[in-house]
Formats: C-alpha cells, sequence, structure tokens
C-alpha cells in the first residue's frame, strides 16, 4: 500500500494543482476528497495550461482512475464543461467518476451565496459565490441532493420540491427576489443526471479494495489549512476542512491508510478574499511580488493579496496535518528582492510575544509580526534542477523554514512547468 495526500498549508492558491500533476504520473488513483468548484488548480503541460476547478488535477497525467469523492459538492454543469475542455485538446476522460454520495449543487445554492454576499451589513466572507457553503448547509441539514438522487426521478423531485417550498419563502420574503421554478429545475438536473450515470459510482468501495491491494492512491485537496472551517481563520473561511484528516471522511478511507502526508506552501504568503493577514505587504513590494508571480485567482481572476512568509500560520499547519513532506513552491519569485523577512512570533495589542496561532480571528488584525530578516539572492533560479544549483542565500531560507518547522522540504519548486522542480527525495 502507497497512499499519499496532498493539502495546502497557507490560504490556497499554494500551487497543489502542479505537485497533483507530477505525483500523479505514478498514480493508480487520483482522488479529490472536498470542496468545489471554487477550487482553481492551474496546471502547464508545455504550452498548454489548464485551470481545474472541480476535476483532480491528476486528470492529465494518471493512467489509472480520478475520482471525485463524496466530500466534494458537485455542480454537474461545470463537470460537464471541465470534461469538454478537456476532451477538446484530444485528452480522455473515460477514467474519471464520481461518488454517488457527493452533493450537488443546484441553482438556489447558488443565487442564496450570491445574495448572502450583496446583502448590506452583512459579514462579507469574499467566497467565489458558487453556491459551495450553501450545498453544504443542506449536506448538514439533512436535505441536501446527492448524485445517486439524479438517477431516481421520484427522489430528486420530491427533495426539489421540498427545498423550494423553504428556498423560495427565503428569496421572496428576506431578500425580496423571485423565487425559481421546479419544472425547470427538475427537467434540467433529470437530463444531468442522465449524462452522467456512467460515472457515479460507489468510490469508496473500490478505493477500500485498491488500497487493499497495494495501489497508488493520490488524494488532493482544495484550499487551504488556514480557510478551514475549524482551523482556519473563522469566518473567512471555507465550508469543508482541507486537512489530511479531512480525506478519511471526505473519501470513505480509515486514518490508518494514510502515509505520505504532503503540505505545499509558498515561498510567501497570499491570500484572496477578506479576513486577517498579518504579514500583508500592502505596499510597492506587495505589489511586485503580485505582478512577479502572476498572483491572481484561478478561479476568480481576483488579484491576490501578498505578504512574506509566515511561520506562525505555517507551523500552526503543518501541526494539525501531521505533515512529513514539505513542498515549497515559487521560490523564484523571490529572487532580487533583498532582504528577505519571514515571521516568526507575533506581538499583541497588549504587548505579549506568542509563537502561536490563536483562534481568536479579530484579534490577528491587530498582531504584529515579528520578523528574521534573512539575505535575498540575485540569480535567476529558474533553471535549477538540483538542490546545488541553488545561491548560498537561497538554500539558507530553505534551511531556516526546515529547522522552525522541524520538517524536511521534499521538493522546491522554481517555475510553472512540471520540469521546474527541485527534487530532494523520491516519494515513489
Amino acid at each position: 500500500m502507497a497512499t499519499y495526500v496532498v493539502v495546502g498549508l497557507q490560504y490556497g492558491d499554494e500551487g497543489k494543482g502542479k505537485i497533483t500533476d507530477v505525483l500523479s504520473a505514478k498514480s493508480d488513483y487520483v482522488v479529490r476528497f472536498q470542496g468545489g468548484d471554487n477550487a482553481g488548480h492551474t496546471v502547464y503541460v508545455g504550452d498548454e495550461k489548464f485551470v481545474l476547478h472541480l476535476l483532480p488535477s491528476g486528470v492529465l497525467q494518471c493512467k489509472g482512475k480520478c475520482i471525485i469523492a463524496n466530500g466534494v459538492v458537485v455542480n454537474p454543469k461545470s463537470f460537464i464543461r471541465e470534461i469538454e475542455q478537456i476532451e477538446s485538446k484530444g485528452l480522455k476522460t473515460d477514467h474519471v467518476f464520481i461518488s454517488r454520495r457527493a452533493h450537488v449543487i443546484m441553482p438556489y445554492h447558488i443565487l442564496l451565496d450570491q445574495y448572502r454576499e450583496e446583502e448590506e451589513g452583512g459579514t462579507q466572507i469574499g467566497t467565489t459565490k458558487k453556491g459551495i457553503g450553501p450545498c453544504y448547509e443542506d449536506k448538514i441539514a439533512r436535505v441536501g441532493i446527492r448524485m445517486v438522487d439524479l438517477l431516481n426521478p421520484d427522489i430528486l423531485a420530491e427533495k426539489i420540491r421540498k427545498n423550494l417550498k423553504i428556498k423560495n419563502s427565503l428569496f421572496e420574503k428576506y431578500f425580496e427576489k423571485p423565487g425559481l421554478e421546479f419544472d425547470e429545475i427538475y427537467h434540467e438536473f433529470l437530463e444531468l443526471g442522465k449524462k452522467l450515470q456512467d460515472r457515479i459510482v460507489d468510490t469508496e468501495v473500490e478505493l477500500n479494495h485498491a488500497i487493499h491491494d497495494g495501489k497508488n492512491i493520490l488524494f488532493e485537496g482544495a484550499q487551504a489549512l488556514m480557510l478551514d472551517i475549524d482551523f482556519g481563520t473563522y469566518p473567512f473561511v471555507t465550508s469543508s476542512s482541507p486537512t489530511t484528516g479531512g480525506v478519511c471522511a471526505g473519501a470513505g478511507v480509515p486514518p490508518t491508510s494514510l502515509q505520505n502526508l504532503i503540505g505545499v506552501a509558498k515561498a510567501y504568503t497570499t491570500r484572496v478574499g477578506h479576513g486577517p493577514f498579518p504579514t500583508e505587504l500592502d505596499n510597492e513590494l506587495g505589489e511586485k511580488i503580485r505582478k512577479i508571480g502572476a498572483e491572481f485567482g484561478a478561479t476568480t481572476g481576483r488579484p491576490r493579496r501578498t505578504g512574506w512568509l509566515d511561520l506562525v500560520s505555517l507551523r500552526h499547519a503543518t501541526m494539525i496535518n501531521g505533515i512529513n513532506n514539505l513542498v515549497i513552491t515559487k521560490l523564484d519569485v523571490l529572487s532580487g528582492i533583498s532582504p528577505l523577512k519571514i515571521a516568526t512570533a507575533y506581538k499583541t495589542e497588549d504587548g505579549k510575544i506568542i509563537d502561536y496561532f490563536t483562534s481568536s480571528t479579530t484579534k490577528l488584525y491587530d498582531y504584529e509580526p515579528i520578523y528574521k530578516e534573512l539575505d535575498g539572492w540575485q540569480e535567476d533560479i529558474s533553471h535549477a534542477r538540483s538542490y546545488d544549483e541553488l545561491p548560498e542565500n537561497a538554500k539558507k531560507y530553505i534551511e531556516f523554514i526546515e529547522e522552525y518547522l522541524g520538517i524536511n522540504v521534499y521538493l522546491v519548486s522554481v517555475g510553472p512547468e512540471r520540469s521546474q522542480n527541485i527534487i530532494r527525495k523520491e516519494l515513489f
């Protein structure tokens, strides 16, 4: 048995898609275990750029099966669009399957997400307005529609009617918006079920058989620990658990089956949307990093907020996830910047120095980062393919991270291409 889990350790957009794509070439299964099409994983194949929102990033290289597991919330229309995008490039998709237990994002989920974000005086979370949160709400409230329901006309009709009774009342009386019609939604999703029926399977059964048979299985998360519903900067978080622990509930596999826990972090920090960001560089340097690193959301196109690497939050993330293999991406973006700063602690509003991440999100706005300064390097490192080729100060930067976290960096990414990696040890 060989299992691998790839998760983000910051606020998303760390480059998990590229790492998953690279590792998927040797995987028998690539499994997406949470989130929805609010994710944006960018994968480059030569001059070809693929932006995947719902499909596993390993879909382009995996020779086995790609699975969207039960913990994912699925917009069937988004799924079909991505399938068509990939097939238009001459690539196959007959190896992609969806769990029967995965919940379906319905039109009323998307509208509810939009109306809440637009509501005057409401809490602006900064969601992608894709209906992710409302779909997870219905899942927990036990009124959700699952992929298997799309294959059962009577059950689908009953569930849509019950949901519309409540949602339309909310739209009309609270948001003062028009309600939705049953017939249009019912017939549309019935047809979507027919289109996807051959892809809708009991994925947890197959995955556990594969684990028993010793297959290579790669589990891929979306978003990241600092956006986790429990351990992130609540309420500015996603609606699922993008952690290594989330694999168990999100894919239906036991914790004893998880072995190689891979955490991905940028050499600096970025964040999209609202919420606290202690090391943010809201200045010319932050803008420079944004431009060099092409820091714009893959899903929304929104400019990402940029800042120095925050080892306080990173240690929090590696602790919760139990990371035993660290990946540092976009080290090349820092070339030409000196000195470099890394946050190692926070100074609270009452002058106390702490080196742990607080559960009180509002306090983070007032915390002052305590920085360690390191000398930068001027060399272009995008062509480096071995650790020894890196400038001495780039090595010191990596080694400082390793010493602080107590975890070895197994891979350093120095560019967006598949080949632009420095692999310090082979996991497969």
